[in-house]
């Protein structure tokens, strides 16, 4: 559970040697470049950092629904070639497209006028054809219009008027703005339609036939990543006619392999840690077993480099919170044979890997928590029997079960201030932390002590703990030196500040008891299709059976996909809301190591 330290590296060469350092350094796959050439005057012009083109021709032919015979090997495959071969394809289906659908449109506008050509100008002696669409309510006006006019068309609606005049006719002469036919005639515009759908027919075609290229499309596309990757990290160095300098952040623990790589090379190397004005990119390493909850993480919300890793927290919460929501214990073991049959696609990549521990982990901990509350597709085991022996539990308990949930929030925060505490130690926001610590302890031992039976001294203590935490918060939540009146006026005002958040601590508090909402939701869900299917079981003779059975498949299956949902939002939302909001300040951004696309995860 750790942010891995980093340090900024420099590295100088030769400019003759630039290509054979950056492919070096890109087989490494260590170092987060950071620019150091001048800001592009055109920045849409700098090379990506990714193969976006090769990406995109890819999207492009996996659109289509049926695909040519796979070329499986090909000793002259050029993928760059066969890249710009697709994308001239796309953009030229965009064209062509575009140009069908402007023709269309031109042919609903033409049809009223009929298919005529307009006359020379010599024709008409000088004068023009002007052409207005007027509704026939409007038409009367036109008795007034001194130039001559003929309705060449007309509906129910609306007439086609042509208007004869050597100039255009004011606009305020006729009540309706002039329509553009355009010059092309009603059969020409006919015949570029038709060429317009044979030339996408024949794109379309052309674009069947490049899917045979998939594959190998697909199998080099590390190599397009690769290559763009070169193409971005040439264009975040700094050059001049014999040297180069490259530079980025660069993990502690690699430090060795680059140093290596400098000796080899006959490089100078400069290595400075981060100084208090430099941002570094956020680094995060985890055991395999938890390293899924660094990709919670990075869903959501990075760390900054100086904060903590709150992964493993992660991990653990929302493994918990989606067991309570859940519920049930067979819900648990459906979710486990779906698992059980995925288990070895999911186990195809690195991040299948992860996520497949994550799924593990949440259907034990949904099994392990449906048994101790003891519902089984929302039917409870007999009390004399080994699984009713194992029901601690019963989620219908609203006073216990809203105690656990409360409990869980509290001590979901206890656990995010004492992180902050010790990221901030000697900082007000840290004696903050340990204030409100205090006034979470205190507040919840009031609560319990505020019960029938409950000893005198839980109330008596949790009192005294809420008013010293935030008295603490208070007094302490300032990093002002009271050395004059107005300092310590501006630290009272501070320790105010902080203390309005006693009603955000409240809510956070009161957010955890979604917890219990949720899972008496599901249960509830499932007795209620339960006692359904028994209903029409019982008053349906024969046929009662077969709707009872779809009643409880349909009804389950329902429940269960809505539990899933509910447990995926709000465990995570617990977890990005409630707790990041106590347990870590600033955002940071993800370390890219330059390396090449075979060693991506």
């Amino acid at each position: 559970m750790s942010i891995l330290t980093l340090n900024r590296l420099t590295l100088a060469g030769l400019a003759r040697e630039k290509d054979a350092v950056l492919e070096r350094l890109q087989t490494l796959g260590c170092l987060h470049l950071l620019p150091l050439g001048p800001a592009p005057a055109e920045p849409e012009r700098t090379p990506p950092a990714h193969a976006v083109e090769a990406i995109k021709a890819l999207r492009y032919l996996r659109d289509l629904p049926e695909k040519r015979r796979q070329v499986r090997t090909d000793p002259a495959f050029d993928i760059d070639r066969t890249i710009q071969t697709v994308l001239d394809n796309q953009q030229r289906l965009r064209d062509v497209s575009d140009r069908r659908d402007a023709l269309r449109q031109r042919l609903i506008e033409l049809e009223p006028w009929g298919d005529f050509e307009l006359p020379s100008p010599a024709d008409l002696a000088g004068r023009k054809l002007w052409f207005y669409i007027v509704p026939q309510r409007q038409m009367p006006d036109l008795a007034e219009l001194d130039l001559p006019w003929q309705a060449v068309h007309r509906d129910h609606r609306q007439s086609w008027v042509v208007v004869i005049h050597p100039d255009e006719p004011p606009r305020d002469a006729l009540p309706v703005p002039r329509a553009h036919t355009g010059a092309l005639s009603l059969t020409e515009v006919r015949r570029r339609l038709e060429s317009a759908e044979l030339e996408i027919e024949e794109v379309q075609a052309e674009r069947h036939a490049l899917t045979r290229w998939i594959y190998l499309l697909s199998s080099h596309l590390a190599q397009a990543e690769d290559e763009a990757r070169m193409r971005f990290a040439h264009s975040q160095t700094l050059d001049d006619e014999s040297l180069f300098l490259v530079q980025g952040w660069l993990a502690e623990r690699d430090t060795e392999g680059v140093r290596a790589l400098t000796d080899e090379l006959g490089l100078a190397m400069i290595l400075e840690p981060p100084g208090p004005e430099d941002a570094p990119p956020t680094l995060l390493e985890n055991p395999a077993p938890i390293a899924a909850g660094q990709d919670l993480v990075g869903f959501y919300q990075m760390p900054a480099y100086r904060a903590w890793d709150p992964s493993r927290v992660l991990f653990f919460s929302f493994t918990a919170f989606f067991a309570l929501i859940l519920s049930d214990a067979g819900y648990a073991l459906v979710l486990g044979a779906l698992l059980a049959a995925y288990w070895r696609r999911l186990g195809r990549g690195d991040l299948g890997r992860r996520l497949r521990i994550l799924a593990a982990a949440l259907t034990g901990a949904s099994l392990g928590w449906g048994i101790l509350v003891g519902s089984y597709f929302g039917v409870s085991p007999a009390p004399e029997s080994l699984w009713g022996h194992l029901k601690l539990l019963d989620v219908n308990d609203f006073d216990s079960m809203m105690k656990i949930s409360v409990g869980i929030g509290v001590l979901h925060l206890i656990l995010a201030n004492a992180e902050m505490a010790a990221i901030n130690r000697g900082r007000a926001s840290g004696r903050a932390a340990l204030g409100w610590i205090a006034t979470l302890i205190g507040g919840f031992a009031l609560w319990l002590g505020s019960d029938d039976g409950a000893p005198v001294w839980l109330a008596q203590s949790g009192q005294a703990l809420t008013i010293g935490g935030l008295a603490g918060v208070f007094l302490l939540g300032s990093d002002r030196r009271p050395d004059s009146l107005k300092a310590v006026a501006l630290r009272g005002l501070d320790g105010l500040a902080q203390l309005v958040k006693v009603t955000q601590v409240f809510g956070d508090v009161l957010s955890y008891l979604r917890l219990f909402a949720l899972g008496l939701a599901s249960a509830s869900l499932a007795i209620t299709f339960n006692d359904l299917a028994r209903q029409v079981a019982a008053d349906i003779p024969g046929l009662g059976l077969f709707l009872a059975l779809l009643i409880l498949l349909v009804g389950h299956a329902l429940n269960l996909v809505l539990s899933l949902m509910s447990g995926v939002v709000h465990g995570l939302r617990l977890n990005f809301i409630e707790f990041y909001n106590w347990a870590l300040a600033g955002e940071g951004y993800p370390f890219k190591p330059f390396k090449k696309a075979e060693l991506n995860e």
